[in-house]
C-alpha cells in the first residue's frame, strides 16, 4: 500500500517486495520526509527493522537524526561507524527505544550476532535504523523495510522504499 506525502513522494506502509519509485529531494524536503517516515511508522510482533542503503554521502545518518528528532530524540545523533550502536530512549512514543546501527565496519552477520543482535531484534518496542545492510543480510528479518539512497548532486537526494526484487 503506497500513499502520498505533503512532499508528493510516496512512502510505503508495512509493503515489502515492491520497490517504489524514488522521489529527489531538496534537503528541506528530504528533512520533512524523515520526518514523516519515523511518525507512520508502529510497532509489529517484532522490532521494526529499517534498513538505510546508499553509497557514503547519500543520507543516510542525516535521514536517521531528522527521523530520531521526529521521535523525540533532544542528544545529537552522530553515525555509529565505530561503536556500531547507539541506543535512544524514547519518550511518549510509540517504541520504546530507537537503536542506530552502522554496519559499514562489519565484516558479516556473525559480528552483529554477538552484539546482542537477536535480543534487540526480538523487542517489538525497538526501531532499529541499520546504516551498510548489505553487511549483515542474512540477518534481517523478511520484515526488514528498505530506504535506498542515492546522490543527485549537491542539493538532491533520491530516496526510494520497499525492497528490491
Amino acid at each position: 500500500m503506497s500513499t502520498q506525502n505533503d512532499c508528493g513522494a510516496l512512502y510505503v506502509a508495512r509493503v515489502y517486495n515492491t520497490l517504489v519509485q524514488g522521489h529527489d529531494y531538496n534537503p528541506e524536503a528530504f528533512t520533512k520526509a524523515a520526518q514523516q517516515f519515523a511518525q507512520q511508522l508502529t510497532p509489529g510482533r517484532i522490532a521494526t527493522v529499517v534498513a538505510l542503503q546508499g553509497d557514503l554521502g547519500t543520507g543516510k545518518t542525516t535521514f536517521t537524526q531528522e527521523a530520531a528528532k521526529a521521535l523525540g530524540v533532544a542528544e545529537d545523533i552522530i553515525s555509529p561507524t565505530f561503536v556500531i550502536q547507539k541506543r535512544y530512549q524514547l519518550e511518549n512514543q510509540v517504541f520504546g527505544q530507537l537503536i542506530h546501527i552502522d554496519a559499514y565496519r562489519l565484516e558479516g552477520a556473525r559480528e552483529l550476532e554477538v552484539l546482542g543482535w537477536s535480543d534487540i531484534a526480538r523487542d517489538p518496542a525497538n526501531l532499529i535504523l541499520i546504516e551498510w545492510p548489505e553487511h549483515v543480510e542474512g540477518l534481517l528479518a523478511p520484515e526488514t523495510q528498505y530506504i535506498y539512497f542515492e546522490y543527485i548532486d549537491e542539493d538532491t537526494r533520491r530516496i526510494s522504499y520497499g525492497k528490491k526484487d
